[in-house]
Order: structure tokens, then C-alpha cells, then sequence
């Protein structure tokens, strides 16, 4: 069995007061905003790829394959 450890191993900021951050004169934890937007980049690249793949498949773009998608759904031709 793993052993439990402390939360002080963990790199989490401390919880604070509904709306204390806006005011706080601490700057921003920059490594783990790094990260975060470097994940939300590569997710946006995927959803582009996505989208370009859908269009050569179907012949439509983005708005003729939300609507492909709703008949789909709705199971009308």
C-alpha cells in the first residue's frame, strides 16, 4: 500500500477568500500558468485538425457540418 503524504509536497497555492486574488499584490504562479496554456494550445491545434478533416471528409465547413451533425441527431435526412 502507498503511504499517504502530506499536502505539503504538492506545489498548490493556498485557498483564499472568494475574490482575494484580484487584489493581491502576489504575482501569478507563472510555471503552472505555463503549462496550463501550453495544454490549451495543443488542444486548440487538435480541434483545428479536427475541423480540416471534417471538412475533406463531408465537403462542408464548420457551419454545414454543425448542421449534418443536428439532422444526424435529431434523425432527420
Amino acid at each position: 500500500m502507498v503511504p499517504m503524504t502530506d499536502n505539503n509536497d504538492f506545489r498548490y497555492e493556498p485557498v483564499e477568500r472568494f475574490g482575494a486574488s484580484m487584489t493581491n499584490p502576489r504575482p501569478w504562479n507563472k510555471s503552472a500558468l505555463a503549462g496550463v496554456e501550453l495544454l490549451n494550445g495543443r488542444v486548440a491545434m487538435l480541434g483545428f485538425m479536427a475541423a480540416i478533416a471534417g471538412e475533406l471528409l463531408t465537403g462542408k465547413g464548420i457551419v454545414g457540418q454543425l448542421a449534418l451533425m443536428g439532422r444526424w441527431l435529431l434523425g432527420s435526412s
